[in-house]
């Protein structure tokens, strides 16, 4: 299995996973034709592309699905609740008939070779989702956009090769930042983004002798920066309850603008 980054972040998310067989992204949040470039940055093209996952229906996860999927026709999997709020979005434009494949939470489907299970993530949009793809004993997970985690969380995001985190924010640049009360209460609430000290606890939980890779993803451009969230989520690991340190595992975070390195488990 691989798995890169294309581009994560507040401003656009988009993430490619793939099997020697099967190639998948999950989330479009940018414009096509940074989309197209990142895919051939990976020798792919959109004809490439077996099926978009959808996480949710907020912009910066769906800013190029109407480009792709009218260029492409590629199937687009995601929840019941998600397909009825992007519906209501009008800058997507009309999409093909019968392009939307509905799944449901915790309830596992395949393209392909590629075991993909959908599972509830806390986040304040319509029926939000995170993912664990597999392809026999190799698994990835994606878990962005949670105002929270917990056991379930953890279950789904166990035992995996690689992993790609939200480190969203640093608590103090938000609280001292210029953004509206209610704004920064939503991003800290339970449904709103994981902090980088949380990512780093969250990670403590999962982290195990296998684990191959580390992306730390949907970095806030106002409230955090690449270096603060590192050495956060590091320090986390290396403090935490477990019996590792940070430098054990390939721990990197992913490019708000620029393809990541590919993480082949």
């Amino acid at each position: 299995m691989r798995l890169c980054s294309i581009a994560s972040g507040s401003s656009g998310n988009c993430i490619y996973a793939g099997s020697d067989c099967a190639h998948v992204l999950v989330d479009v949040g940018m414009s096509g034709k940074r989309i197209e470039q990142g895919l051939n940055g990976l020798d792919l093209t959109g004809r490439d592309i077996d099926g978009i996952l959808i996480t949710h229906e907020h912009s910066d996860h769906i800013k190029g699905l109407g480009v792709i999927a009218r260029k492409y026709h590629i199937p687009i999997y995601t929840t019941g609740g998600t397909v009825d709020a992007m519906m209501r979005t009008s800058s997507l434009g009309k999409l093909p008939e019968g392009i939307f494949r509905e799944i449901k939470e915790d309830e596992p489907f395949y393209i392909k070779d590629l075991k993909i299970h959908p599972f509830t993530i806390p986040h304040d949009a319509a029926q939000p989702v995170g993912y664990r793809l597999e392809c026999g004993e190799q698994s990835v997970g994606i878990a962005t956009d949670l105002g929270k985690y917990n056991e379930y969380i953890i279950e789904n995001l166990k035992g995996l090769d690689a992993l790609l985190l939200e480190a969203n924010h640093d608590i103090r640049m938000l609280q001292v930042g210029k953004y509206p009360y209610y704004l920064k209460q939503r991003i800290l609430g339970d449904r709103g983004h994981l902090s980088n000290e949380n990512a780093g606890r969250l990670l403590c939980r999962l982290l195990h002798d296998n684990m191959k890779a580390v992306f730390l993803g949907h970095l806030s451009k106002e409230n955090n920066y690449e270096e603060l969230a590192y050495e956060t989520v590091c320090s986390e690991v290396t403090l935490g309850d477990n019996p590792y340190q940070s430098r054990d595992f390939k721990i990197q975070v992913a490019k708000r603008d620029c393809i990541s390195e590919v993480i082949t488990v």
